[in-house]
């Protein structure tokens, strides 16, 4: 259902280090990519992640209550997604751990504040 997920950016250059880092985890590479922003998927029919500087000229901001969420193959893949955020100089936004029955998540932020969950249903 979801073909694509935009976050803004004001330093395409070092929030494209961060998500090449934190994508490879779970297989992702870049597809789309200009001067003003970058796309990652794991294959020409997922779903993608884009970085952009906003269209408008204006400061990207980040939204309250808007979350990304990524899909892991596994619970040890969410601690991996998690922790390679941390060390990439994200923070934490909750610990890795279970959710309720069937759900196992760790929530964290980007270098720009974006909020973002690791996630594992199973």
């Amino acid at each position: 259902m979801i073909g694509y997920v935009t976050l803004g950016t004001n330093d395409l250059a070092r929030a494209t280090k961060f998500y090449d880092a934190l994508l490879s985890v779970q297989g992702a590479k870049r597809g789309w990519e200009s001067d003003k922003f970058i796309a990652w998927s794991t294959g020409p029919m997922a779903p993608s992640l884009l970085l952009i500087k906003p269209a408008d000229g204006q400061a990207a901001t980040i939204g309250n209550g808007v979350m990304v969420a990524l899909a892991a193959d596994s619970k040890e893949q969410v601690g991996q997604v998690h922790a390679k955020a941390l060390a990439l100089g994200g923070t934490d936004e909750g610990a890795v751990g279970p959710r309720g029955e069937g759900f196992y998540a760790g929530y964290f932020r980007d270098l720009d504040g974006n909020k973002l969950c690791a996630f594992y249903t199973g």
